[in-house]
């Protein structure tokens, strides 16, 4: 059973995601917050598998809220998925930086809101190529000095090469293409890469590929 904590300020979209989550036989909303505070209280109480977390709240908005969980190491299991009404808000690429696993507009069809959380659980990132791209150029906008040059170390120079393609925006089947690997084995590659550098998921891993400069402006494909 995939356990949910709902953090929104709105009773009524917080009704509306209990009752499409709460009819999936592998789904159950666990708790609900309404507002930053009681997220993270109930995060550390419930230890739910997934937040789907609003990012403006009282108390504490959702992007605290965050780093509060993210940053928690007895909460390193626990996954966030921040709720945004529009998809370029002005808070996404920090979601990201804070240690969300992706975000989810609030209109999204339900087949898809459903497919999302259970990628969450399953390690995947909520971040399209698209949004992929659109998160690095908004780091590089916001870099302050240059980034390295070497690129991470403790990686194969096959898993640096990956890396590279998943901060380009690359999905696994892509990345299994343009290396002419299966998609299993392009999978394997980043998740090692993400074990060796410690990032929670795929998003982390991008804003990691920029900065230690395997990506840069101008090499998005």
């Amino acid at each position: 059973m995939i356990r949910i904590l709902l953090a929104d300020d709105q009773l009524l979209v917080r009704a509306g995601f209990r009752a499409l989550l709460d009819a999936q036989p592998d789904i159950g909303v666990v708790g609900e917050a309404a507002d930053g505070e009681e997220a993270v209280r109930l995060v550390r109480e419930l230890r739910p598998d997934t937040v789907l977390m609003d990012i403006r709240m009282p108390l504490l908005d959702g992007l605290a809220a965050t780093r509060a969980i993210t940053g928690d190491t007895a909460l390193n299991g626990v996954k966030v998925v921040m709720l945004t009404t529009f998809e370029l808000d002005e808070y996404v690429f920090e979601a990201i930086r804070s240690g969300a696993s992706g975000f989810l507009v609030k209109d999204t069809e339900p087949d898809e809101l459903l497919r999302a959380v259970r990628a969450v659980v399953d390690g995947d990132a909520l971040l399209s190529p698209g949004v992929t791209r659109r998160l690095i150029a908004e780091f590089a906008a916001r870099s302050k000095g240059p980034v390295a040059a070497a690129g991470p170390g403790g990686l194969t120079e096959r898993e640096r090469e990956v890396m590279a393609l998943v901060g380009m925006g690359l999905s696994n089947e892509e990345i299994a293409r343009r290396l002419v690997v299966s998609p299993l084995t392009a999978k394997t590659h980043v998740s090692r890469a993400m074990v060796k550098l410690g990032a929670r998921d795929r998003a982390q891993l991008v804003v990691l590929a920029y900065e230690s400069g395997l990506v840069r402006p101008g090499w998005l494909v």
